[in-house]
């Protein structure tokens, strides 16, 4: 389909949440709604739809997000509608679950710990409208110290998950080049677009019939590697590309802060991704 800077651009934005910090994801709804009106005074944004997909949080959690979205300004250019999933089938399930109602030119997969500079959906917006190759875009990315996260990576090894997940701090530095080749650091440092292979589930700005031709993301992942997988099956779609015009900051972790339960997720994950798309040993 396509849509130019002048037409009716639609966008829909999928969060999922499980027991996640209510804080965060109000910080991050109002830094997306600034965004949105930022990109519709731009003429690039006709009106968004934003759904919040609860996996099966606590009764008590449930009640308190769907009082708050009850409470939320009711506007026609900026709908906040709540998904309550029976299951936890997790992150690409959830995603997923909005998938069929999408009738939106571009969709985001957003996480609820991730807020938006004024001017990043305008400038991705007009980006995907002025060049139809690309299918993705992933946005510069600083965490709450303001350093920048390098979470484009190229494929991965299991050298490469090894060391950043197990290495001791004397063995990452020696290996220090090699980890930075694979978050693309020589690539995603500067000012400059770059085409990337893998883009963090973070934040990934797409077209909306290119997530629907690959059928969103494969169910098969529960948590970790599900936004790998589905990058390199858009890739075949169309080009992901870095864009630092784009700018977030994102308050999450990674696995090696969260306990053993999630590495257990993180380890069988990583070997299903392998599995489908090939080893890589070093």
């Amino acid at each position: 389909m396509h849509v130019s800077p002048n037409s009716q651009v639609f966008l829909s934005v999928s969060i999922v949440l499980h027991n996640s910090p209510l804080e965060l994801l109000w910080s991050a709804l109002r830094s997306l709604h600034s965004a949105a009106q930022r990109a519709r005074e731009a003429g690039c944004l006709a009106g968004m739809s934003v759904y919040l997909v609860d996996n099966a949080s606590a009764a008590s959690y449930r009640a308190q997000l769907e009082q708050a979205v009850v409470r939320w300004p009711r506007s026609e250019f900026f709908n906040v509608q709540c998904c309550l999933q029976t299951s936890n089938g997790g992150f690409g399930v959830g995603h997923n679950a909005v998938l069929p109602l999408l009738a939106s030119h571009f969709h985001l997969v957003l996480n609820p710990d991730v807020e938006l500079a004024e001017d990043t959906l305008r400038n991705g917006l007009m980006a995907l409208l002025q060049n139809d190759d690309i299918v993705l875009l992933s946005p510069r990315v600083s965490g709450g110290n303001g350093g920048q996260e390098f979470l484009c990576k190229r494929y991965p090894s299991v050298l490469i998950l090894f060391l950043r997940g197990f290495a001791p701090p004397f063995m990452r530095r020696r290996f220090r080049r090699y980890l930075a080749a694979y978050e693309m650091r020589d690539q995603c440092s500067g000012e400059q677009r770059a085409d990337v292979a893998i883009a963090s589930g973070c934040f990934m700005l797409v077209r909306t019939s290119a997530l629907q031709s690959v059928n969103g993301f494969n169910e098969a992942f529960f948590l970790y590697f599900e936004d790998f997988d589905l990058s390199l099956r858009l890739g075949r779609v169309g080009r992901l590309v870095f864009d630092p015009a784009m700018r977030i900051v994102h308050h999450g972790g990674y696995a090696a802060s969260k306990g053993g339960l999630h590495w257990k997720y993180f380890i069988a994950s990583a070997a299903k991704f392998f599995n489908r798309h090939g080893w890589r040993w070093i």
